[in-house]
């Protein structure tokens, strides 16, 4: 189990039963990964507050709050977990998993929040910084702090905007799970950039957002490269 993910996270977990607690759901038993969950929350932020105040060193306290939170939401976690593909090695319960649980954004945000966590009690704080680093580089690298406070559908619109270019439309194509645990599709098309990026999540807002956020990422990385 989670044979890639040190890979993806460049950090070799000495003691691996912390990763394994860090990707096992309540559902599933004990030990679980609240408690580590408990850590990297702590430790994620501080890592994001010090990215932050190194990197815009003339923003004030107010926008650094707000740009740190727009970072280490919920949302934004759930997005950057399933580009690491955390869902399909997180350990969860006969019910969690047959609900959708390995693609709820609640369960893989905490589940990422978990990781960090086991690698700061694993490696310590240099090493939790690094892993954040890693995770959040392309986040990082192409930061706007005049857009970071801002919802993803809010930034990439605005991103659009700036450069004439047309608001995306936004399409579901599909939805599954039972009423209660509902898991929605979206793409995010901008046809003009000839870029279409899918998202997933419990209700179509959600599921929009993530979309959004992948197609951000994409365009400014297009625009830089173009």
């Amino acid at each position: 189990m989670a044979a890639g993910l040190p890979t993806r996270l460049r950090y070799d977990f000495r003691q691996p039963a912390l990763l394994r607690q860090a990707l096992t759901h309540r559902s599933f038993g004990v030990p679980h990964n609240e408690r580590l969950e408990f850590i990297g929350d702590a430790v994620l932020n501080c890592v994001i507050a010090l990215a932050l105040y190194e990197r815009f060193p003339q923003l004030p306290e107010g926008e650094l709050s707000r740009a740190r939170a727009s970072l280490v939401n919920r949302d934004a976690l759930a997005h950057l977990a399933r580009r690491l593909d955390l869902g399909a090695e997180i350990r969860l319960g006969e019910g969690e998993q047959k609900n959708g649980g390995a693609d709820r954004s609640s369960i893989i945000a905490d589940a990422l929040e978990a990781v960090i966590g086991a690698v700061f009690i694993d490696g310590g704080f240099v090493a939790a910084r690094a892993a954040v680093d890693e995770v959040f580089a392309e986040v990082l690298r192409d930061a706007d702090p005049a857009l970071l406070g801002k919802d993803p559908k809010t930034r990439l619109q605005e991103w659009l905007q700036a450069r004439k270019l047309p608001v995306p439309d936004y399409v579901v194509t599909a939805t599954s799970g039972e009423a209660h645990a509902q898991q929605f599709d979206v793409d995010c098309r901008i046809d003009a950039l000839s870029l279409v990026t899918r998202g997933r999540g419990t209700s179509r807002r959600a599921a929009e957002q993530d979309a959004a956020a992948q197609a951000y990422v994409q365009a400014v990385a297009g625009a830089a490269h173009g």
